[in-house]
């Protein structure tokens, strides 16, 4: 409720208008069954032309009152949902890139979709209760007051006859918001599953797991679709009551006014008056119960939202930021000062040491353990690593983003044009020269029209080896002073991964690079090459004195040369010594 009342206090003077609109037209269909009444009681029954005459003129001004009163008031509300819509899209994207990283391991994908997408959409319409929301509350009391001048009798019958309904619609508004919840709960957990087995449907293909995966999947969707005609079933009631219950209460009163009509206690004007003034009054009960099924759904989505907004980065350690001129953030006083210049890394846990300036390959027989030693070197994690002799964690954060980047070799590509997705606003020179290194000219002379070739999001018109070697080109285009490649050439030959190693060497000169992987064409480029094995390093040394001295090494990258692509040979120790 503090989110949902955050967006109406983000457009006050919108939402005062909206409430003011929607009063206005609220009270306004109220206005003409008092004008029909006079018109019957001072111009039919006392046959006056001129009377009858005026009144009916002022029935049409109040109509086209009211349809410019209508129209801005639908025009007003639609302006406060899309503007909710708007900061709620803003927040939710400022808080994801906020958490970075560590997000896919705080929130499944599929969830955190589907807050972006229906649950913004729900909790913006919440806002409706703001304009004929509160108008339908203010005509409820302006018709109880009318009907009190006619009959006190006809005034309790409305006063007690909403909250009624009201009695009757709240525990199915409780017992929706519970099945609501439960529904957008497991159709998270399915988007997310479904993301999954599209990512790895090659995988699975290959392994003989796509059909035992998508039984699973029919078996969920089926388990959603049955908790989906829960919530259906209790929609239908609601719906149902919002328009059963105030026709009954309408035909009720109806009753009571023509009985009262027939003894004489009110006029026949009068009976025409109430008829309208009840019928006028079933729009807001419409309203009431609609905004309070809204409200429902509201909260259900509002509840999501709060609670991915909720999420903070994983604790790193150390400072999160510098402010400007350099000073340490107050909030961590122990911020030490990062190397002025090219220092080593050095990675308690395995033994790892990287030397500044040299490329060094790590082979790794656990693809889990090689992600795990990518995030503690680049400090997306809590961990001893030391940069220089200093403990990471202890440097300002947003200075080591700048200095050092891990790039995975599956990482996200936005949707936009090549050059943006390389970089925006880098030189053609820079880029050609990236582009090179990665051995991806090629694909930007198949592209229509070059660099300028709008591509969707994560490139899907690409192959998989292409997609690999843009994100390969980007890294370079960073030029960090220390670069984390995670087995960046897993999807491409054995041409193309040659010449990549072979330039990769040239382009990174006299910076630090460190390339994990188990293939023997990167390995045999590198400075230095460690073996880590069980979680330790078990070996450093050249590719070739590895071959010759580590057996574990030996067996690790002829698997990987055997695996990685067609056309490799499969001696890897006679083909790279």
């Amino acid at each position: 409720m503090r989110y949902l009342w955050w967006l109406v206090r983000r457009q006050p003077w919108r939402v005062l208008r909206g409430s003011l609109l929607g009063t206005a037209w609220m009270v306004g269909l109220s206005a003409r069954p008092y004008l029909i009444y006079r018109a019957v009681d001072d111009g039919l029954r006392a046959r006056d032309t001129r009377a009858l005459a005026l009144w009916v003129a002022a029935i049409i001004v109040a109509g086209v009152a009211l349809s410019y009163l209508g129209i801005m008031r639908h025009r007003t509300m639609t302006f406060i949902r899309e503007d909710a819509k708007a900061r709620s899209a803003e927040v939710l994207l400022r808080q994801l890139s906020r958490v970075g990283a560590t997000l896919p391991r705080r929130s499944a994908a599929g969830e955190v979709s589907t807050v972006g997408g229906s649950d913004i959409d729900w909790s913006a319409q919440v806002l409706t209760l703001t304009g004929p929301g509160v108008g339908a509350v203010v005509a409820y009391a302006v018709i109880a007051v009318v009907l009190w001048s006619i009959s006190p009798v006809l005034a309790l019958c409305v006063l007690l006859g909403v909250p009624a309904v009201g009695l009757v619609v709240g525990p199915l508004l409780r017992r929706l918001e519970r099945a609501e919840s439960v529904y957008r709960r497991q159709q998270g957990a399915l988007t997310a599953r479904s993301g999954d087995i599209v990512a790895g449907l090659r995988v699975l293909a290959g392994v003989g797991g796509r059909d035992l995966f998508a039984r699973r999947y029919a078996a969920r969707s089926q388990d959603l679709r049955a908790e989906g005609y829960r919530v259906g079933a209790v929609v239908s009631w609601i719906d149902a009551a919002t328009v059963a219950i105030p026709g009954l209460f309408l035909a009720a009163v109806v009753w009571l006014t023509a009985r009262m009509a027939v003894a004489g206690d009110v006029t026949i004007g009068e009976l025409v008056a109430v008829y309208g003034y009840v019928a006028t009054l079933i729009v807001p009960v419409w309203f009431l119960l609609e905004g309070s099924h809204q409200l429902i759904r509201g909260r259900v989505a509002a509840r999501r939202i709060a609670d991915l907004l909720r999420l903070g980065p994983d604790d790193v350690g150390g400072p999160g930021r510098r402010w400007p001129g350099g000073v340490p953030d107050a909030r961590h006083p122990h911020a030490v000062a990062a190397p002025t210049g090219p220092a080593d890394l050095h990675d308690p846990v395995t033994g790892l040491t990287v030397r500044a300036g040299r490329l060094t390959g790590v082979a790794v027989d656990d693809p889990a353990a090689a992600e795990a030693l990518a995030d503690r070197l680049g400090r997306y994690v809590v961990s001893d690593t030391t940069w220089g002799g200093v403990p990471l964690t202890g440097v300002a954060l947003d200075e080591v983003r700048a200095r050092i980047l891990v790039a995975d070799h599956d990482s996200y590509l936005f949707a936009g044009t090549l050059r943006d997705i390389l970089r925006p606003g880098a030189d053609d020179e820079q880029i050609r020269a990236a582009l090179r290194t990665a051995s991806a000219q090629d694909i930007v002379d198949a592209l229509p029209d070059g660099l300028d070739t709008p591509l969707d999001a994560q490139a899907r018109t690409l192959s998989g080896g292409q997609r690999q070697r843009v994100r390969l080109a980007r890294a370079l285009l960073v030029e960090p002073e220390v670069l984390i490649l995670v087995d960046p050439t897993s999807a491409v030959d054995a041409h193309t991964e040659a010449r990549i190693a072979e330039r990769l060497r040239a382009a990174r000169a006299g910076r630090t690079t460190v390339v994990l992987a188990t293939s023997p064409l990167l390995l045999g480029r590198a400075d230095e090459v460690a073996h880590l094995s069980a979680g330790r390093i078990t070996a450093t040394g050249t590719h070739a004195d590895l071959l010759d001295q580590d057996s574990g090494y030996r067996h690790l990258v002829a698997r990987g040369s055997d695996e990685t692509g067609a056309g490799r040979p499969a001696d890897a120790e006679e083909a790279y010594r």
